[in-house]
């Protein structure tokens, strides 16, 4: 992107591998295919990552990953998440947050119980954008300078082992995640650096040394970044998973665990609600009327909306908010009449965007003002998506252009770096803002 107007100049991608867990290098491998297809570093002057949040990579000693890296959809440890919530009673004053599967302390206490060899060889815990970082500045198994290891306070926030209202690691905790005295032990935790300040030069390849790096960020917040989202705003992100999150002032406190009060990468707040199931939903709602998104969303669009009773409670990965890691989905209200193809359609959408709904209502008891609903992701460009959930949501909704915003926020964040102050690029959207409240979608909802 152009630092000065925000314009994009080149891209590339690569991809990854699916699933719960997965191999570090094969991101490394995709973070450098991707840069060549992008035509290469040779006149950038600054970059920044952007990268899923929660995910546990542990280090040996020698900078090796110890075990593929848990993402943060692995529910595995779910049981873990109980555990220390009831060790620690005041968890959420400690970090903002109640444990749930998808935290790396949970994850770590999962390696203690399942892998405890493997626990006892972690040396250093990063994130998946910790550790792409460090491997851009040229550290890894052939430099394995652990205490290179950087992160940002918007990713630090989701370790479940940080408070973001003093910026400060919560070492109780992390020795309790993994079952060993962490000062004594010394296992390494990456240095905070703020948005605005360079983590280091590029340092994979000495040709690109005098590219900056910046401090990067969890992809939420890197999300709100290249939103350009301020107070006021509450973005709804319906990718694989649906994310609710806002811009605050001042740090969430929720002793239920609904809100998670995590850390954005401006110097402020997110407090944010995901759920497991996003566009997944209208994947299988698809596969299952032999259509595609085009067609579904024009399936749905036929329906009236309540979908003539029909309700899908969309659980089929498990949930995390509602916390039911073991849930599945269910169809509720079929009857002769309202059991179409189109309420089914329409079902499908209204359960996904309900479950975020719900998410957008906890964060308002937090005190969040919805000014704004910004809907973004794949989903999202679809008619019947923006069309409904303009029904669904109490506030107006408006829908960006299709963008990747988790890259976009991350070149805001390298453009900071280098000019020390936050960029003011315009957000382009799709369509004006619109509201066409129908409360009655909501209850037929809540009430099953």
């Amino acid at each position: 992107m152009d630092a000065a107007t925000g314009a994009i100049v080149r891209q590339g991608r690569a991809a990854h591998p699916d699933g719960t867990e997965v191999d570090p290098e094969a991101w490394w491998d995709a973070l450098r295919t991707s840069i060549t297809r992008a035509g290469g570093l040779g006149d950038v002057t600054a970059i920044s990552v952007g990268g899923q949040q929660h995910g546990m990579v542990v280090l040996d000693h020698a900078g090796r990953a110890i075990r593929p890296a848990l993402l943060w959809n692995d529910t595995r440890s779910a049981q873990a998440a109980r555990d220390l919530a009831a060790e620690f009673p005041d968890m959420v004053e400690r970090t903002g947050s109640m444990p749930v599967a998808s935290f790396t302390s949970t994850k770590l206490r999962w390696l203690r119980d399942e892998e405890p060899e493997n626990a006892a060889a972690v040396a250093a815990v990063a994130l998946p954008h910790d550790w792409l970082t460090w491997r851009l500045r040229g550290f890894g198994p052939e430099n394995p300078r652990l205490d290179a290891l950087t992160t940002d306070r918007s990713d630090a926030s989701g370790t479940g082992y940080f408070d973001p209202a003093t910026n400060e690691y919560d070492l109780e905790v992390l020795a309790a995640a993994l079952g060993r005295d962490v000062r004594n032990a010394r296992v390494v935790l990456p240095r905070i650096v703020h948005t605005g300040i360079s983590a280091g030069q590029v340092g994979f390849d000495h040709a690109f040394s005098t590219v900056t790096v910046g401090a990067g960020a969890g992809d939420n917040a890197a999300a709100a970044l290249g939103l350009g989202a301020r107070k006021g705003d509450v973005v709804v992100s319906i990718g694989t998973s649906g994310t609710v999150f806002a811009v605050t002032g001042s740090p969430a406190r929720d002793e239920t665990g609904t809100v998670a009060g995590f850390a954005d990468a401006s110097g402020l707040y997110l407090p944010l609600v995901a759920t497991l199931n996003g566009a997944r939903v209208l994947d299988t709602a698809a596969v299952l009327l032999g259509v595609d998104h085009e067609g579904l969303g024009a399936l749905a669009l036929q329906a009236e909306p309540g979908a003539g009773g029909l309700v899908l409670q969309p659980y089929f990965e498990g949930e995390r908010t509602p916390n039911r890691p073991h849930a599945t989905a269910t169809l509720f209200g079929m009857t002769l009449a309202s059991t179409t193809r189109s309420n089914l359609a329409r079902a499908a959408v209204e359960g996904l965007l309900c479950g975020l709904a719900d998410g957008l209502d906890a964060l308002c008891g937090q005190g969040v003002v919805a000014s704004r609903i910004l809907v973004i992701g794949g989903a999202a460009q679809n008619p019947a998506v923006s069309a409904i959930a303009a029904q669904v949501f109490s506030a107006p909704v408006v829908v960006p252009l299709p963008g990747e915003y988790v890259a976009l926020g991350a070149a805001a964040q390298a453009a900071w770096t280098l000019t020390g102050a936050r960029p003011k690029w315009l957000l382009p959207v799709k369509s004006e803002p619109v509201v066409d409240y129908r409360r009655g979608i909501r209850e037929q909802y809540a009430a099953v």
